[in-house]
């Protein structure tokens, strides 16, 4: 999970939503749109842990196998039985997974979130996780896991009771789901509890089907209020020979000054401007202000173009970084290079929108943008 959340998922811009007593926005959109929220202290070494679980009132199924979730199907209610069967009828669908998916305000800010029955998804996340039955089991019991984002920069501490709707939540696990656009995991019978809506969504697993494709046909078949992305996009790398539209210079300057406009910015979990910001929300909203609409979270903006070799970078560049501890493959944080072995970012919770040298420790690759 990462801050950037419902990172694929849940955008809320022209959207049709619907807000719940509960305060629930149930999105039919698919990019992150959460609430800036007051500077807080960022916890102490926080990484893959639990408490001892509650014992739950269903036991959880043990682990039987390990899926990878490649697309999601999405609305603003329940999906009815009929688009269940058909997406489960479709050429290269494998399995589905029915979850609750809506943005809940905890703690202030809207988290992506959602509801899940934890016999069964577990198999959708990293092996670490879903091996871990007193995660699962303190999940059924009631609890609730949050991404290593959400509880670091987020500051959601481990143990801790926070508000969620007109409830309260005990953050008894701070782990990876394996999807940057989750940041909340709850159970289906807290869901219910929180008001999200109930299965108004699907997880797609599809490990012989190309994802792109499976998405357009998907998307040809159901309604067209719904839905269907791409959970983890394919990178592209830079192909020789191959005519790309790269961003003009007066466009890559403007990034760049946009950019530097917030020099002094402070950094909030989920924030996305004019004042606040998180490490994609800049690159976003930066990207925005020359006319180039990019994904909100980290690892779809790794997709955003082709990868360029470090050595080649230019102004403009797009950096990433896998730091993580709790899914150290995912791609958790980005900065646009400057220029002279300097890069422009939103570093972390307490710190500032900055220019500061490119570091290497820990990193993904760079992607150079491109005009479509």
């Amino acid at each position: 999970m990462n801050r950037s959340s419902f990172s694929a998922i849940f955008l809320l811009s022209a959207a049709i939503v619907v807000v719940l007593a509960t305060g629930v926005v149930v999105l039919s959109t698919m990019e992150p749109l959460p609430e800036a929220t007051r500077r807080v202290e960022r916890p102490a070494a926080m990484g893959r842990r639990h408490p001892a679980a509650t014992p739950a009132a269903e036991p959880v199924a043990p682990l039987k196998r390990r899926l990878e979730a490649h697309l999601l199907v999405l609305g603003d209610r329940t999906l009815p039985e009929s688009v269940v069967a058909r997406v489960r009828k479709q050429v290269g669908v494998s399995a589905v997974e029915p979850v609750d998916a809506a943005r809940l305000p905890i703690a202030g800010r809207y988290v992506s979130t959602v509801g899940v029955d934890p016999s069964s998804f577990r198999s959708y996340t990293p092996g670490p996780t879903a091996r871990s039955d007193p995660l699962w089991q303190s999940i059924a019991a009631g609890d609730a896991a949050v991404s290593f984002g959400l509880g670091t920069d987020g500051g959601l501490a481990l143990g801790s009771s926070v508000s969620a709707g007109s409830q309260r939540l005990r953050v008894a696990a701070v782990a990876t789901m394996g999807l940057g656009v989750i940041d909340a995991v709850v159970s289906k019978n807290t869901a219910r509890r929180l008001g999200l809506p109930e299965k108004n969504a699907l997880l797609v697993n599809a490990p012989r089907a190309d994802s792109a494709k499976l998405k357009d046909a998907l998307s040809r078949k159901l309604p067209g209020e719904l839905q269907v992305v791409v959970l983890k996009p394919v990178f592209k790398p830079l192909q020789p020979g191959k005519p790309v539209d790269w961003l003009s210079s007066d466009r890559i300057r403007t990034v760049l000054t946009a950019a530097a406009s917030k020099i002094g910015a402070p950094y909030v979990w989920g924030a996305e401007g004019p004042n606040a910001f998180d490490c994609s929300g800049l690159i976003q909203w930066a990207f925005g202000r020359a006319g180039i609409r990019l994904p909100r979270v980290t690892h779809q903006q790794f997709a955003s173009g082709p990868q360029v070799p470090f050595s080649e970078m230019r102004p403009g560049d797009l950096i990433f970084w896998r730091l993580d501890p709790t899914n150290p493959g995912y791609i958790s944080h980005a900065a646009i290079y400057w220029g002279d072995g300097k890069m422009i970012q939103a570093p972390r919770t307490g710190d500032v929108v900055k220019i500061v040298p490119v570091h290497t420790r820990n990193l993904a690759g760079v992607v150079r943008v491109v005009s479509a």
